[in-house]
């Protein structure tokens, strides 16, 4: 009997189990097997040519008749999302794509039938030796593979691993499954979940940049930490932001005049004027993480040549050079500076010494960690240095190193690194920049930047933290204390889910910011719920012809979409029952209704645009007949569960009523007791299918109101007991 791969190329299609994605496939795509022993059956893809080139594109078949979609870089720095069902949707320098086959429903059993079930296949373009891949689409529906070294004399003409193909029936699973197979073959990156997370990423910190941009001070950033702590939310990070670095613009006195807006280069590796005002420049920064933000290569125009204090870096002048896809999604870059006045790159082989020094230095002033920012210009001037693949990779080799010396909670962020030259190289940064900027005053860009975090994430997640950017990095004084009190305990913790935010299962291919039907659902993990956001995100996106945000009408005032307790893709994992029902308790932070939700049932949500609501989602313990429960946490913040750090039942005897009924505890005997540790204060509130005989905090008996029809018990935990730990107790 022979067993037919997964995945395969037979004549001249690509399917993916029995089902046909890719059709007319050409001669010279090549398939080979993945690894036998790695942890995934998938296919890796490449072609032969009739002669070397440094960059090559090739047909790999007609796609149409299947819903995608496509994570793609429309600028140089950054990703977005693009849907569609033929090949011709596909963006230039898409770098992700997954892939629904048709058939199959949402609404099936995790186990079970399989033959039923959506198939989803992912498409990872790869680094192969010194070349680069990406996808793209053309006019005759055909998916192309496009090649690049980035540099005229690194040149190949055949490709064996330039694609790994890979499905199955979860697309979560599926796409971890993939990066963890390419991970095997390529040996140069490291997931996410294999890295450390620094500190900062449970700790609410404030960002420079909105409030000050490259005008901050040293009083600024202190005013800035002041006012907030004065409010109650003390920050345990700061971010300095671009403005901190000794910079200047290239003097040439044969010219008659400079650049009417030169750009800026760095000119030594120590602090601006601004920040040496005092004698100890961390004065009134104590006691918290302190980052600063550098660029890659520098400062924006690199490291200027002929600097006396830079000289022993060997900065010299290269002028960038972007690839066909960049400039055809953003054709800005013809006439940029960066590529005009040309960048000085300190030469691969010492920039680990210029990290180390700089780096060095500023861990001996006090500084915690970095935010790298500019990342992707590297795969620019990659030519006569090898090409792009590999000067990214000396670059980020020198840059772990140098961060794994100077700054031992791995404090490090990467900004503006969306090519998966530097992805595929990622052994160590384990927060990154998931998005284009957050722009406060330019309404247009906040549904804009939710949607594009979150489908972004579904790629990003796989290799680092997806950071969202500054939630509103306000300036000194201008805050919104009621907001950030919803987010932040009064230590300065958060309470951060498990995992990386990202769209449902049902919303991975509607488009929440264009198709005037869709809202957007953004699933979560704590340790004993989920959480599910769900926003109305119409009427703004990225116009891919002007090439910039655009507005555009909605054909109605309000979306109504449904929520169900699965759309929290693994709900069940929160359960503490291995036979768990599949029933949950759903509870919306702004309306403050509880509802319980059968497995499978829908409950309706109906949003404006800019509009959203939260939704805490727990597993319901059946206890005993009649008895059930189910915790949310901490019920005004917007991340309830994530207050609940331990949660054990203790079931008695007892003499049961009929199952599923809502009966009252007449019987003084005790039915079950629920024990929780929950992090922080304020209203904690559980579902219980009869009222509570008690309830107690650190011990002690306290008041507690109960819903009779919803079953919402609400207990306070207001500051009751030293710590930021309190124990809750409810016995039925």
């Amino acid at each position: 009997m022979t067993i037919k791969p997964l995945v395969r190329i037979s004549e001249r299609k690509l399917v993916v189990k029995d089902r046909t994605i890719l059709t007319g496939v050409p001669e010279n795509v090549i398939a080979t097997a993945g690894p036998d022993s790695g942890p995934a059956e998938g296919v890796f893809v490449g072609a032969v040519f009739d002669g070397e080139n440094s960059r090559h594109v090739v047909p790999l078949g007609t796609l149409r008749g299947v819903r995608f979609m496509a994570s793609f870089r429309f600028k140089l720095w950054w990703m977005t999302h693009k849907m569609g069902d033929q090949g011709r949707d596909v963006p230039m320098e898409t770098q992700f794509l997954i892939v629904e086959t048709k058939g199959g429903s949402l609404l099936e059993p995790d186990v079970g039938d399989e033959e039923n079930q959506i198939v989803y296949a992912v498409f990872l373009p790869l680094i192969e030796g010194p070349f680069r891949a990406c996808l793209q689409g053309n006019t005759s529906d055909e998916l192309e593979l496009c090649l690049e070294s980035g540099d005229v004399d690194t040149k190949a003409s055949s490709f064996t691993h330039s694609l790994f193909v890979h499905a199955g029936t979860d697309p979560f699973a599926t796409i971890s499954e993939a990066v963890r197979a390419v991970k095997s073959h390529l040996k140069t990156f490291r997931q996410r979940h294999e890295k450390k997370l620094p500190g900062i990423v449970d700790y609410f910190g404030w960002c420079t940049w909105d409030a000050f941009y490259q005008e901050v001070t040293q009083e600024g950033v202190e005013a800035g930490l002041q006012t907030l702590s004065a409010g109650g939310l003390p920050p345990k990070f700061i971010i300095i932001d671009d403005g901190w670095q000794s910079v200047g613009i290239d003097v040439d006195p044969d010219k008659e005049k400079e650049q009417e807006k030169p750009i800026m280069r760095l000119t030594g590796i120590k602090e601006n004027a601004k920040f040496q005002t005092k004698d100890d420049p961390t004065v009134g920064i104590k006691n918290i993480y302190v980052y600063v933000w550098h660029a890659i290569i520098g400062y924006w125009g690199g490291v200027r040549p002929g600097v006396k204090e830079m000289e022993e870096y060997d900065s010299t002048m290269k002028f960038p050079m972007m690839s066909k896809g960049v400039v055809e999604n953003d054709p800005a870059w013809k006439i940029d500076a960066m590529v005009l006045q040309g960048l000085g790159i300190v030469n691969p082989k010492g920039v680990y010494k210029f990290y180390n020094e700089m780096h060095n230095y500023l861990a001996s002033a006090g500084i915690d960690g970095l935010k790298v920012d500019v990342q992707s210009i590297l795969e620019t001037v990659g030519g006569g240095l090898g090409g792009r693949v590999e000067l990214t990779r000396q670059y980020h080799q020198a840059l772990d190193a140098s961060v794994a010396r100077n700054f031992p909670d791995n404090g490090c962020i990467a900004c503006m690194s969306h090519n998966t030259d530097a992805l595929y190289c990622s052994k160590q940064t384990a927060v990154v920049r998931a998005s284009d900027d957050f722009f406060p005053r330019d309404p247009l860009s906040h549904t804009i930047h939710i949607t594009a975090v979150a489908y972004n994430s579904v790629f990003l997640g796989e290799f680092m933290q997806p950071d969202w950017d500054m939630f509103h990095s306000d300036k000194p004084g201008k805050h919104n204390f009621e907001l950030l009190k919803k987010l932040v305990l009064p230590d300065g913790s958060i309470l951060r889910p498990l995992l990386p935010g990202r769209p449902t299962r049902d919303s991975l291919f509607n488009d929440p910011a264009r198709d005037g039907v869709s809202l957007l659902k953004i699933w979560n993990m704590n340790k004993f719920t989920g959480v599910l956001g769900v926003y109305n995100c119409q009427g703004a996106a990225w116009n891919t012809s002007e090439k910039r945000m655009t507005s555009h009408e909605t054909e109605t005032e309000a979306i109504t979409g449904a929520v169900r307790g699965r759309d929290v893709h693994l709900i069940s994992e929160a359960a503490t029952d291995r036979n768990w029902s599949g029933n949950c308790a759903v509870y919306g932070h702004r309306t403050g209704e509880l509802v319980t939700l059968p497995y499978n049932a829908a409950m309706p949500v109906t949003l404006k645009v800019l509009e959203y609501e939260l939704f805490t989602v727990t597993p319901i313990k059946d206890l005993a007949p009649g008895f059930s429960f189910a915790p949310l946490g901490l019920i005004n913040m917007f991340n309830a569960g994530g207050a609940i750090q331990r949660l054990n039942y203790e079931v008695k005897g007892c003499e049961g009523a009929v199952g599923g009924e809502k009966v009252e505890n007449s019987n003084s005997e005790l039915v079950a007791n629920v024990s929780m540790d929950i992090k922080g204060c304020g209203k904690f509130g559980a579902y219980t299918s009869t009222e509570p005989r008690k309830c107690l905090v650190d011990s002690n008996v306290v008041d507690f109101t109960y819903g009779t029809v919803s079953g919402l018990v609400i207990v306070n935990v207001d500051n009751l007991s030293e710590g930021d730990i309190h124990v809750v107790e409810v016995e039925l």
